[in-house]
């Protein structure tokens, strides 16, 4: 099984209603359109990237990447009212009815995915 999965890749990411991946992206310079960009399989991964490396909210755009679109994802699924990023319990409450049918109290469709971030 180990070998398959890792040919075919997550069952979540064969999900039509849920984001293939997600993509951070920070502008370089205020004005400009080059921007870095950071990468991940899951929206927990990429939010704790990016708060323990201490971007703010305000200075970055998420998108939801499908298979033939990208949407922007609202930052305030991920900041709590203070305007700081959710941790990861958060998080799942956060998208509970964003993404439905996809996350309870006894997990989330996003398990089988990598944890990893990748970008600049």
């Amino acid at each position: 099984m180990g070998l398959l999965r890792e040919f075919i890749g997550p069952k979540s990411k064969y999900e039509e209603d849920i984001p293939y991946t997600y993509e951070a992206r920070i502008k370089i310079m205020e004005g400009e359109e080059e921007y870095k960009s950071y990468i991940a399989d899951t929206i927990c991964a990429l939010v704790e990237h990016l708060a323990k490396n201490n971007f703010a909210p305000g200075e970055v755009e998420i998108y939801e990447i499908f298979e033939k679109e990208e949407k922007p994802l609202d930052i305030r699924y991920c900041c709590s009212k203070d305007g700081n990023w959710l941790s990861r319990p958060e998080l799942c409450k956060s998208f509970k009815e964003h993404y439905a049918g996809h996350i309870d109290e006894s997990g989330c469709t996003f398990a089988d995915r990598e944890r990893d971030v990748t970008g600049p």
